[in-house]
């Protein structure tokens, strides 16, 4: 039963990192399950191979870098927001251990692919903000943040799992509030 929540502690906070960047926790994983420190679900341990790790890293430092180029970075948002939830969805499903595949699928879906879209939603909404009031000029801040917390919340989901839970409600709660006072600027 512990590591049944440990793992979906694990899950949802990768899947919130999958928001900020769609790689990093993957490779993270990926670095993990090869090192032996997660098992991954049966059919998922294949992104604990070699080859899944080298690909990962590359993607992982090519998404990085993309990020660092103004524009680019706000297209790549209309094309992170959906592979977020599709990533959250994977990690979700590919740590949950102990339970009937209808409830790990739901699960991965609701709070993996959820959390993940909904961290890379507000901070697509941010990166395009920043646009617009600095002409891309603050969007590498934005990017340095938005990869440092990746980094953070990825190392803390793999080594503090229960932890990672409270760091993503108050990611969500900061995205609600961001939401609240965006919502209301545009009214």
């Amino acid at each position: 039963m512990s590591e049944t929540i440990i793992s979906i502690c694990l899950g949802i906070g990768l899947a919130a990192s999958v928001g900020f960047r769609v790689f990093v926790p993957l490779f993270a994983l990926s670095l993990t399950a090869y090192l032996g420190g997660w098992e991954l679900n049966e059919s998922w341990q294949w992104i604990g191979s070699l080859s899944a790790l080298i690909v990962l890293g590359v993607a992982t430092v090519v998404e990085i870098c993309a990020y660092y180029i103004p524009y680019v970075d706000n297209l790549l948002d209309s094309v992170a927001i959906p592979l977020a939830a599709i990533a959250g969805t994977a990690v979700m499903v590919s740590t949950v251990a102990d339970l009937s595949p209808v409830v790990t699928w739901a699960l991965a879906i609701i709070a993996g692919g959820g959390t993940a879209a909904a961290v890379a939603g507000t901070s697509g909404a941010a990166r395009l903000t920043s646009t617009a009031t600095t002409g891309g000029v603050a969007n590498p801040v934005v990017s340095t943040v938005e990869t440092g917390t990746a980094v953070v919340m990825s190392a803390i989901s793999i080594v503090f799992p229960v932890i990672a839970i409270f760091l993503v409600i108050i990611i969500v709660a900061v995205i609600f509030r961001f939401y609240k006072k965006f919502k209301t600027r545009k009214a």
